[in-house]
């Protein structure tokens, strides 16, 4: 009777096959083992009645749950080992299943309760994480963007009211957060994904060259959006300066759900970490959006990322083409020089072959002017006479020797210069914008005087206009600036008509047209 009393204690503490003493948990063990697909659905039908707040299952429970899950039938007994097995590596917890005991045999029968341990849940939402990644596409979501427009712009118009309510504050909070996480998470897959495309790995060329145009297409779609919506979204971004009463009764709200936990200050107000974990979102935000000359918003980053994914997938498109030209590149020379080299006759040939193509010649001894000529190449180097080196040259590798180096010139004066020119071009050049984009439309013969850099902008955005393509069946041509910040609209005028522009250097003439530029930035 003590034996049974002290094995009865053992199974009561450790579990059938509990957690050796001092080794702790290993949930990730069983995707080492040859059974992990059966331990993965046994995790896999934990998690799932967990998610039901079933939180107890006994061994019958598996056995049901594994044979309505779709998978290959799995007999009880090796579902038992499975959950022994779970057990032991720490992924379950097994406690005595002492409620159908009847009978004193019933007490001592090996009987349990599994239920998920913290390390097994743990490792189990890192898996499903981690395969939800590795299947992820990633998209760029301007839909994202503008909900982020929107949302913001009612949370302005809560910032200036008295008394906000605060489930509206929190629920815009909410929203924005989880569009611009959605927004940030999706654009780094899209782009990671994008380059592998771009670096033509694990790709198939017809698929690459069917959906090229769409995919162009659809990069460029976002970047006409991500101008626009930035724009926007930066300008109500500097316009809420102050947020703080906004987060403060979003952090209030979350505070009063707030579980106790044993550990727990009493003293403690949890509205202050929630406070803190609220203004750190909205620096993200306005980071996201918001940046200078020296830090760059991430939403600018973006845009200029996606521009040169346009240039890098078009130069993987003529890649292609070479390749199916049959135009040598540097792999095609190799494989071509080994095939050469296995069809050499002789060892003899494939030497000479070597030098040909890498160079590989006879040693030229370094020697005297005056003796050049008398040394041949073949000539050993114990043999030919010796050179005078200087110990200098021999030791550094240079005849003079090195002085201090220069001192590092202030260049403050230079780059305050620069900065001055810069600031007055980026003036000057605004100016020739809100000149010229006006989205009103207007006759060339009607332009007037163009100044310098007026006349310069008018040039870039008649020749983009003009290299767009053909021009529709009414033949009006309707086009964006590369970096969709200005639409152009150019339609042509019967009659004959000649346009005249006057410009500082001269005056320039041409076919009349109505042009219509529109600043789409300025515009939203």
């Amino acid at each position: 009777m003590p034996q049974r009393q002290w094995r009865h204690t053992y199974r009561d503490s450790a579990g059938p096959r509990g957690v050796m003493k001092g080794q702790g948990p290993r949930p990730f063990a069983h995707l080492d083992s040859p059974s992990a697909p059966l331990y993965r659905r046994v995790m896999r039908a934990f998690m799932d009645n967990k998610r039901r707040f079933v939180v107890h299952l006994r061994p019958e429970d598996v056995v049901e749950a594994l044979r309505q899950d779709g998978g290959p039938p799995v007999s009880a007994e090796a579902i038992g080992d499975a959950l022994a097995r779970l057990a032991e590596w720490g992924n379950l917890r097994a406690d005595p299943d002492t409620g159908r005991v009847t009978t004193v045999e019933d007490f001592y029968r090996a009987r349990y309760l599994y239920q998920l341990s913290r390390e097994g849940e743990a490792a189990e939402r890192a898996l499903e994480v981690y395969e939800k990644e590795i299947g992820r596409r990633g998209e760029l979501q301007a839909v994202a963007l503008e909900d982020l427009r929107v949302r913001l712009r009612s949370l302005r118009e809560l910032a200036e009211r008295s008394d906000p309510d605060p489930a509206i504050v929190h629920s815009l909070l909410l929203e924005i957060s989880g569009r611009l996480d959605s927004l940030a998470a999706n654009a780094s897959a899209f782009m990671g994904s994008l380059q592998r495309t771009i670096d033509l790995q694990d790709i198939d060329e017809e698929v690459f060259l069917a959906y090229k145009d769409r995919l162009i297409t659809y990069l460029e779609r976002f970047v006409s959006e991500l101008v626009v919506k930035a724009h926007d979204i930066a300008a109500t971004l500097r316009e809420l300066t102050d947020v703080t009463a906004l987060l403060r009764l979003a952090a209030e709200r979350e505070a009063a759900d707030v579980a106790p936990g044993a550990d727990d200050d009493p003293s403690a107000d949890p509205a202050v970490g929630k406070l803190r974990q609220w203004q750190e979102r909205w620096t993200g935000l306005r980071s996201w959006f918001l940046g200078d000359r020296a830090h760059p918003s991430q939403a600018a980053l973006l845009r200029q990322r996606t521009r040169q994914a346009i240039l890098d997938l078009l130069a993987a498109v003529g890649v292609l083409v070479e390749r199916r030209a049959g135009r040598s590149d540097r792999s095609a020379d190799f494989r071509e020089l080994a095939r050469w080299f296995a069809q050499a006759p002789t060892e003899e040939d494939a030497h000479r072959l070597w030098r040909a193509a890498f160079g590989l010649s006879p040693a030229r001894h370094h020697t005297a002017p005056s003796d050049a000529e008398s040394v041949p190449a073949a000539t050993r180097w114990a043999d030919a006479p010796p050179v005078e080196i200087a110990p200098r040259l021999r030791a550094t590798g240079h005849y003079q020797r090195r002085g201090r180096a220069a001192r590092v010139r202030d260049r403050s004066i230079e780059k305050a210069y620069l900065a001055r020119q810069l600031a007055a071009e980026r003036a000057q050049a605004e100016a020739a914008r809100r000149r010229l984009a006006t989205g009103r439309p207007v006759l060339l013969s009607e332009l007037g005087a163009l100044d310098r850099e007026e006349f310069g902008l008018f040039l870039r955005l008649l020749g983009e206009a003009l290299s767009a393509g053909p021009p529709g069946a009414d033949g009006v041509i309707r086009t964006q600036t590369a970096d969709g910040a200005l639409e152009l609209v150019l339609r042509p005028v019967g009659g004959g008509r000649t346009a005249a522009i006057a410009t500082e250097d001269g005056t320039m003439y041409g076919p009349d047209h109505e042009l219509t530029i529109i600043n789409r930035a300025a515009a939203s």
